[in-house]
């Protein structure tokens, strides 16, 4: 874990959702399209907050946890700047397969937006999963993101050399068996795991959750900057209007493959 802390050490992830709007946008509007209309939310691997500040903006009292320490942080600073203090609850440096300063069934609703990608060995991520469904309600709300195996073997195809050991196809077929991926060069996105599409429902309803959906977060990741910029120079109507389709499109279980990162929305059974 010590390579995936020093990443995000020198990341910045706050930098990475504002440069990419659509996700979170995307994100956002199925987490609010399903949150009840208040109560107790745990936003487990959160980063610096992103989320976490709008969810506590819209009156959820939050506790935000991360493995980074210098993350949650910048998320206690960025609580302070908007004058959200008082409706964290906590701010914990704390790795998702291991929540044990959260008390059972805690949450109404419980997201999980990134540590499914580092969790490389299967019984990490059953142990990460189980862990949400310890600390949310029965009948609680669970967001939990993926990435999606194919399309880190589509991203290293059109760009190898920018994902090395995938610069050659020997690798690429390894990786596809395995979703297993860590980068050759220093300082880069590494030791992360991809999921095959078809295997996230089975994995989260096997670890007792309903499927409500799942979602594509970002397919508009397939855009390249000469493309961006053709639309943004027609305006922001026009970018809003992109916005508002993938929105509309991100349940068609076709756009899956083409998002670099996907959302599954579900409920904890009961028992």
């Amino acid at each position: 874990m010590s390579k995936i802390i020093n990443y995000y050490n020198q990341f910045d992830e706050w930098g990475r959702l504002e440069h990419e709007p659509i996700e979170f946008q995307v994100n956002w509007h199925y987490i609010k399209k399903y949150m009840p209309q208040t109560g107790y939310v745990l936003d487990n691997g959160a980063g610096p907050g992103k989320y976490s500040m709008e969810l506590a903006k819209e009156g959820y009292t939050v506790i935000l946890t991360d493995l980074t320490h210098r993350l949650v942080e910048i998320a206690k600073d960025k609580a302070k700047e908007l004058k959200l203090e008082g409706l964290f609850e906590g701010f914990y440096a704390a790795d998702a397969r291991d929540l044990n300063m959260i008390k059972d069934e805690k949450f109404d609703a419980s997201l999980m937006l990134g540590p499914m990608y580092h969790l490389q060995i299967e019984d990490e991520r059953i142990q990460a999963v189980r862990e949400l469904n310890r600390v949310t309600k029965e009948g609680g709300l669970v967001f939990v993101a993926f990435m999606p195996r194919i399309r880190h073997i589509l991203t290293s195809l059109i760009n190898p050399e920018n994902w090395k050991p995938n610069d050659n196809m020997d690798t690429i077929v390894q990786f596809s068996q395995t979703g297993c991926f860590n980068h050759a060069d220093e300082g880069r996105f590494t030791g992360a795991y991809y999921f095959n599409i078809e295997e996230i429902i089975p994995f989260m309803e096997s670890q007792g959750f309903e499927t409500l959906e799942l979602i594509g977060s970002n397919p508009v990741a397939i855009l390249n900057e000469d493309s961006w910029n053709y639309w943004r120079d027609k305006g922001d109507q026009e970018v809003r209007k992109i916005i508002d389709l993938i929105k509309e499109k991100a349940a068609d279980p076709y756009i899956l493959g083409i998002s670099t990162h996907l959302l599954y929305i579900g409920k904890k059974k009961s028992r």
